[in-house]
């Protein structure tokens, strides 16, 4: 007997629980699928605004290539500007300008070269 209700508890419990998850799987399903619909919302509105040559948030704007007239040797700098390479009398690398005026030397057009380490 003892068999024939453990079996018949088990049932009990096992519809309980079939009829909670079922509820419980209908309403993560649909919360699944709304956060889905709103990241490929965001996702195909940035791919449109990338598209129409729009910035992105928080992006800083493309600097306008323009005439130099100050340049300061850092480990930020990525190419020698051609007025330094003619006050330098040919220095065209950054680390050979570095090596010879030292980090943060500053360029400037119309003024002397500033003083060698």
């Amino acid at each position: 007997m003892a068999r024939t209700a453990a079996a018949s508890i088990d049932d009990v419990i096992r519809n309980a629980m079939e009829k909670v998850m079922k509820r419980v799987s209908a309403q993560i399903a649909r919360a699944m699928a709304d956060v889905a619909s709103r990241q490929i919302d965001e996702e195909i509105g940035r791919a449109l605004a990338r598209g129409r040559g729009r910035a992105k948030p928080g992006a800083r704007p493309a600097r306008r290539a323009g005439d130099i007239n100050r340049w300061v040797a850092d480990r930020r700098a990525r190419r020698v500007p051609k007025f330094v390479i003619e006050l330098t009398n040919g220095l065209d690398t950054k680390k050979k300008i570095v090596a010879r005026y030292g980090e943060g030397a500053v360029f400037e057009k119309g003024k002397p070269l500033p003083k060698a380490k």
